[in-house]
């Protein structure tokens, strides 16, 4: 059964090896690096046939250096994942998902915080142009467009960020809700056209920050927008660095109960989580999550979860 994973950070970790993050290793090889958690040789075994690529830039990265971070990681996008790769193709377009011929792997870029960009809407024009299909307003920290999950203030979208909104309706990209704060989820409910939450989990069965409360899914459900669980422990079971496949169910279980079952899908966070679900270590392991859910629902329902309620609920 093929996958779609809408989140994972392996983008950082190659830049982070071009960076000197990894003493001794000046690059890392996205076919076979055991470092990365979603290499090629991993999404091959996992049947995976689309996985997005964050761009993500730390918080503490000098305001004048963002721009150029987020270049790196798009060329490293172009370099080592696509043009090393010919089996792995670059989904630009909503409808090049359906192009997907048996054996490829559809990449696509995504951005996590609006950090990259600032205020200047020329640099946000590039990175439609780029191919993002999704954009995160925030991660845990404030921007100009928005406050994040780990902000205290707690505030919404700002003038600014309701106009790269609207922006993102227009250029048929989704907008993600996973780290924002409570009003800048509603804020962000409010403006865009094609919500989506690329890894967020149930806080009604672990109460975090980065998790949606009951009111905020079924919001959701209503707009018709997409909610992808991620795999990180501490956002399955509170405070824990350890989960199982089957406390990762309970929030699939959850988010059907209040009417997703049309509406969920995975979000790995694969390279950006430094503790794992038992037996969900990386990409290689999702038949494990398959043949789990398979116990407990239709083969046609775990299909939507796997790939089929993304592509029928993406833009057009």
């Amino acid at each position: 059964m093929r996958v779609i994973d809408t989140h994972c950070d392996a983008l950082l970790k190659l830049q982070m090896a071009k960076r000197g993050h990894y003493p001794g290793e000046q690059t890392l090889d996205f076919r076979n690096s055991a470092k990365i958690d979603t290499n090629l040789e991993r999404l091959k075994q996992g049947n995976v046939q689309a996985q997005f690529f964050a761009i993500f830039i730390d918080p503490d990265i000098p305001s004048d250096e963002k721009w150029q971070h987020a270049l790196e990681q798009i060329d490293l996008f172009y370099t080592e994942i696509i043009e090393k790769n010919p089996e792995v193709k670059h989904i630009k377009a909503w409808e090049d998902f359906d192009a997907l011929g048996d054996g490829d792997i559809g990449a696509v870029l995504a951005l996590e915080g609006a950090d990259a960009f600032g205020n200047d809407l020329v640099k946000l024009r590039h990175l439609y142009r780029a191919g993002i299909k999704y954009m995160g307003m925030t991660w845990n920290n404030a921007n100009l467009c928005a406050d994040g999950a780990g902000e205290p203030r707690g505030g919404g979208l700002t003038l600014l960020g309701k106009e790269v909104v609207k922006l993102n309706n227009e250029n048929l990209v989704f907008t993600d809700v996973s780290h924002s704060t409570i009003q800048g989820f509603w804020d962000i409910l409010e403006h865009a056209e094609f919500p989506m939450a690329s890894h967020a989990n149930a806080r009604a069965i672990c109460d975090h920050p980065r998790n949606l409360y009951d009111d905020q899914v079924k919001a959701m459900f209503t707009k018709n927008g997409l909610i992808h669980v991620v795999y990180n422990p501490p956002f399955i079971n509170k405070d824990s660095d350890t989960a199982t496949i089957s406390d990762l169910m309970k929030h699939i279980d959850h988010l059907c109960s209040l009417g997703g079952e049309k509406q969920v899908g995975f979000g790995s966070d694969f390279d950006g989580i430094s503790s794992f679900v038992s037996q969900l270590e990386n990409a290689a392991q999702y038949p494990n999550l398959i043949n789990e859910l398979l116990k407990h629902y239709s083969e046609d329902q775990v299909r939507g979860f796997a790939y089929r309620n993304f592509l029928e609920h993406r833009p057009k």
